[in-house]
């Protein structure tokens, strides 16, 4: 319909006004339909008309009115039937429907009601109460298509929000393959060892970091990084840890220093813990802190000098399959200055191993709430002692799933399994 316009006295600017609302009169009677059109016209109202239900559905189905006023008794289709068959045509458009009846029963009310009435008038139709009744309708149906403009929005800005979030999803699951290729290589086969890595996000990207790097002649470095978080932002900063502890690139390797042969040496793990620290505080403008655990591992006599700065212990593996958990514990990185930490070492034997392993595995929840802690990850890896390589942390996850009573672990696993052979 074409928007009406009303025009001020003063010549101002055309303002839109509202349409008129459609009023469809339905009764066999034309004396009724003449009497009921003469009044509603008189109140404003575009007024179409009907002498049977059936005429009446045809033009509801061409043109949908916002009222109408029907006489329950009639041939053929009567009022009742003809309401049933309005509400059931197709579309979203709503009609305020007012039954004409001289029935006043209960259940025949009631019967209206459950056909789709939405109001009862009796006949005689007092002139006041039609147009009493017919401003109530128009109440609802106002109500009715505020409700619907905002449904409209709503749904609108939901599909505005499915596709943000398709987009974000999409960049999240490249920004995990990213992630997962900090890790170039999940085992190195050494003359004296094996190394295995683990790292698995509890979303689509996460805190944990695990690597190696070559660490001069006969040694090797091995890290376990977990920072505060599992999301985008702590993701970030292990892409930016990993560029400090960077196995390509040894100029840019804190943990090494330069030899004047151009060859390079492990520093102290402690002295690197430290450094770091202090990078973090300066270089960082960020609320995040991580765990670590840093390792320097002399690959001809199994020793190793271990740095720890608030990560889980170090899991020590026999080759009896006893399991020992032992550190200093430390703070984590990035809280404060001035904080001191030390090294510690660990002397592996022909057949031992050693696992350095996220709080997402000791702390991993089972469905009473109970973490699995040191005595339950120590039972699981003497379980596993005859298990090698990366199929002991694909055991270690399976074992884990059991615990939990499901594979969605609330946190990001991840782990450096070092397998010394002499």
């Amino acid at each position: 319909m074409s928007s009406l316009l009303k025009i001020s006295d003063q010549g101002a600017q055309p303002e839109p006004i509202v349409p008129k609302r459609r009023v469809l009169i339905v009764d066999d009677s034309r004396l009724q339909r003449k009497i009921l059109s003469s009044s509603v016209k008189r109140w404003g109202y575009e007024v179409s008309e009907a002498d049977s239900g059936d005429v009446a559905l045809e033009l509801c189905k061409s043109d949908p009115p916002d009222i109408v006023l029907s006489d329950w008794m009639m041939p053929k289709m009567n009022g009742l039937e003809f309401c049933d068959a309005f509400r059931n045509l197709p579309g979203d458009h709503y009609g305020y429907f007012i039954l004409l009846t001289s029935k006043s029963e209960k259940g025949e009310v009631a019967q209206g009601l459950q056909a789709g009435a939405d109001d009862f008038l009796s006949k005689p139709v007092n002139a006041h109460e039609l147009r009493a009744r017919i401003s109530a309708g128009e109440r609802i149906l106002d109500m009715q298509r505020e409700l619907t403009e905002k449904n409209r929005m709503i749904s609108e800005t939901l599909q505005e929000l499915q596709r943000v979030y398709d987009s974000l999803d999409s960049d999240l699951i490249e920004a995990k393959k990213l992630q997962q290729s900090l890790i170039r290589e999940r085992k190195k086969s050494f003359d004296t060892g094996e190394l295995s890595l683990l790292l698995r996000s509890s979303g689509h990207v996460g805190g944990d970091l695990v690597g190696f790097y070559p660490a001069g002649d006969g040694h090797l470095g091995l890290y376990a990084i977990d920072v505060s978080g599992h999301g985008i932002s702590s993701a970030l900063m292990t892409a930016r840890l990993a560029g400090y502890l960077s196995a390509s690139a040894p100029d840019q390797n804190v943990a090494l220093e330069r030899l004047d042969d151009g060859t390079y040496r492990s520093l102290p793990p402690d002295q690197v813990i430290e450094t770091l620290n202090d990078l973090v505080l300066d270089e960082m403008e960020t609320e995040h802190y991580f765990t670590l655990l840093l390792a320097d591992v002399d690959l001809k006599t199994g020793k190793m000098v271990l740095g720890q700065a608030g990560h889980p212990h170090p899991a020590v593996q026999r080759s009896d399959g006893s399991v020992e958990q032992t550190g200093t514990g430390g703070f984590p990185v990035g809280l404060m200055y001035g904080i001191s930490f030390e090294s510690f070492e660990i002397q592996l034997n022909p057949g031992d191993r050693i696992a350095l392993l996220s709080d997402g595995v000791t702390e991993c929840p089972n469905l009473d709430g109970d973490m699995l802690e040191e005595d339950g990850l120590a039972k699981m890896m003497t379980e596993l002692r005859d298990i090698k390589g990366p199929a002991f942390f694909e055991a270690l996850m399976w074992n884990l799933s059991s615990f939990a009573g499901t594979d969605d672990f609330p946190d990001d696993v991840s782990g450096v399994l070092f397998e010394f052979n002499g």
